[in-house]
């Protein structure tokens, strides 16, 4: 039986945007960076190139305009982006206070006596992930210890970019597999599945990959690099510890990173002799060095939602299920592939892995019920390959707030996500090799 499927036009227009913000972005400083242009890739932020698309995306629409800025507003205040908005704003906040009151090189300086140079990339590999999966957030994670992994890759002479993708490499674990992620939580739902049955079989490919990623890392440390110890100020690093501690007791990430703030003032006043007085500028500035990604995060939402409204992400659903169906693969290999597919490409759109879960879960749970792929299995596919994109796209929200921290393009961060590259080799190859039998077995849906 052939499936036949239709290209609506309006739908395959609907990308156009989003790919002229790729080439806009990415390529103008691909480009100038060929030509050895200083800061090739802040010479168009994104948040700038991402303009044109979005008028592009409105000229598409072919309405009114005042419905075209209606859907812009609608998807630039989804709940979601303005969640990550304020952790940004909280973030910066901060890493700008605990820097003034001296926090972050007493934390950096502490670190240092504990962990040798040459197990700074996989040590911070493993903190990310433990807190990771204890917080839920891989946002909470990146934004509690970036900070700190900053004047650790000074110190340490290791490269900027390569710490910020260990952070994310980390982060994005803990994120993937935590039971009370929101990723956990949207694919376990709309799949009809246990978390707990989810986390077993989502452990089963995501351990692996970070093993295999932890060995990488010990191959990758710096031999002898040379780190000028100095005294420990063991007071600058409560308000770490404490934030630490809240976050992986699972307190809400604002609750944790609101308190942070009012711990490294209180510390710096207490201890640094830090003029209480200057509080209020240091958040604003710390604010302030958060708002291109802030801006950015907002508009490629706006953008999302036009894709959304246009039909581009069920264009791309109808493309991946004949896809599906001429694949000739053992058992129901290739509708697993197919979820999967479902869930890279539509985060690849929207740069939001629970928003992109929650999209294509009703159809991931069709394709499961009719080819008999357990709802354990269809979650964990959802999950996995939405964190996998999640961790390579350069507009997404992990990476430009590690790049907004460590002072790097946003494609240098994704350049060094190494655990999402091999999470993806590993899950495609637990697809092909795993018995078919095994995704048939306990197959009920709630």
């Amino acid at each position: 039986m052939t499936t036949s499927y239709t290209h609506p036009v309006g739908a395959k227009r609907s990308l156009v945007p989003l790919l002229v913000f790729i080439i806009l972005f990415l390529g103008t400083g691909l480009y100038l960076q060929s030509q050895d242009v200083a800061y090739a890739f802040y010479q168009l932020p994104g948040h700038v190139a991402i303009i044109p698309a979005l008028m592009l995306a409105v000229y598409f629409h072919r309405a009114p305009l005042t419905e075209s800025i209606d859907v812009m507003i609608k998807g630039a205040s989804n709940q979601n982006i303005i969640t990550m908005c304020i952790i940004y704003l909280l973030a910066g906040a901060f890493a700008s206070v605990a820097t003034a009151t001296g926090g972050v090189d007493a934390a950096v300086n502490a670190g240092l006596s504990l962990v040798s140079a040459d197990w700074l990339l996989p040590g911070l590999f493993i903190i990310a992930a433990v807190i990771a999966t204890a917080m839920g957030t891989s946002m909470g994670t990146i934004a509690a210890l970036a900070p700190i992994a900053v004047t650790l890759a000074n110190q340490a002479s290791l490269e900027p970019a390569l710490v910020a993708g260990v952070l994310l490499s980390g982060a994005m674990f803990g994120d993937n597999l935590s039971i009370i992620s929101d990723t956990t939580i949207a694919s376990t739902r709309t799949q009809g599945a246990k978390m707990s049955d989810k986390f077993k079989e989502n452990i089963k490919i995501a351990l692996p990959a970070a093993i295999i990623t932890f060995v990488l890392y010990i191959f990758l440390s710096s031999d002898g690099a040379v780190i000028s110890q100095q005294a420990i100020n063991w007071t600058g690093i409560l308000p770490y510890a404490a934030i630490l501690m809240l976050a992986v007791m699972g307190l809400n990430v604002f609750v944790v990173l609101v308190l942070g703030v009012l711990l490294a003032a209180a510390q710096g006043a207490l201890f640094a002799d830090y003029n209480i007085g200057k509080l209020g500028k240091d958040i604003a500035s710390g604010f302030a060095n958060v708002q291109e990604i802030f801006i950015l995060a907002m508009l490629v939402s706006a953008l999302s939602e036009f894709i959304k409204q246009q039909g581009g992400l069920q264009w791309i659903a109808s493309g991946i299920q004949f896809l599906a169906s001429k694949l000739k693969l053992a058992g129901n290999k290739a509708q697993q592939l197919a979820i999967a597919a479902l869930a890279f490409s539509s985060n690849l759109c929207i740069a939001n892995n629970t928003v992109a879960i929650v999209l294509t879960g009703d159809l991931s749970k069709n394709l499961a019920e009719k080819h008999q792929i357990s709802p354990k299995r269809s979650a964990s596919l959802l999950d996995i390959f939405a964190c996998i994109s999640q961790g390579l796209v350069p507009y997404g929200a992990q990476a430009l707030l590690l790049g907004a921290s460590f002072g790097l393009s946003p494609w240098h961060v994704i350049s060094q996500s190494y655990y999402c590259v091999i999470l993806l080799v590993v899950a495609i190859a637990v697809i092909l090799l795993r018995s078919s039998a095994q995704s048939k077995s306990s197959v009920s849906y709630a």
